[in-house]
């Protein structure tokens, strides 16, 4: 079964759009609205040790959030057909994950989990880390983060299975609001085999789980 049909390709735009970068934004500009936050505060952006925050803070920025000016299908682009037909699930755990939350900016950290069961061709092994890392490195949510990455693996390898985890913690929940710090995240996504197939969804859990 083809999962590159009209209403799941319309799924996987709709979802995994890279959003537009406001270019009409400056560095300059950036630095200014940080400048104004670190005022908010309470402190003195010209004291000695905060004059080269803004353009720190704006460099870090642009590291955490690097991943809209990245696509990843074209990471995905590149297959490898000489497998010797095989068929059977490939698994890559403990996926180090690093992205922030839409809704307070807050770090989430934690890791990834990622499997798919060929179509006649592989993809790197590398690939399947930073198609994880570029989804990442945007403001998320973990539900929409496990899912955006899914059906982007579904979608560029046409595979027959795909299954994500991801176990997370919240620093939105862990050192502020309600600062439960023990607290963790996981959700999981299945598509095509691994959710028809209890077997291979069961025995995809129980390796992930080693």
């Amino acid at each position: 079964m083809s999962y590159k049909n009209d209403r799941y390709m319309k799924l996987v735009k709709d979802i995994d759009k890279i959003p537009s970068k406001k270019s009409e934004v400056t560095d300059k500009q950036a630095e200014e609205a940080f400048k104004t936050i670190i005022s908010w505060i309470g402190e003195n952006p010209n004291r000695e040790g905060l004059l080269e925050t803004p353009k720190r803070v704006v460099k870090a920025f642009k590291e955490y959030f690097k991943g809209y000016n990245e696509d990843p299908t074209k990471e995905l682009a590149k297959t490898f057909g000489d497998v010797e037909n095989y068929d059977d699930m490939v698994i890559q755990k403990d996926i180090t994950l690093e992205s922030h939350c839409e809704h307070h900016m807050a770090p989430i950290l934690g890791i990834a989990h990622v499997a798919y069961i060929p179509n006649k061709k592989v993809v790197g092994l590398s690939k399947l880390a930073r198609t994880v890392e570029i989804f990442s490195k945007r403001l998320q949510t973990q539900e929409r983060l496990t899912m955006q990455i899914a059906k982007t693996l579904m979608s560029a390898l046409d595979a027959k299975g795909v299954a994500v985890t991801i176990d997370a913690t919240h620093q939105c929940m862990t050192t502020r609001g309600i600062r439960k710090e023990k607290a963790s995240t996981i959700t999981n996504y299945f598509l095509g085999t691994f959710k028809e197939d209890l077997s291979f969804q069961n025995r995809y859990l129980r390796y992930i789980a080693k």
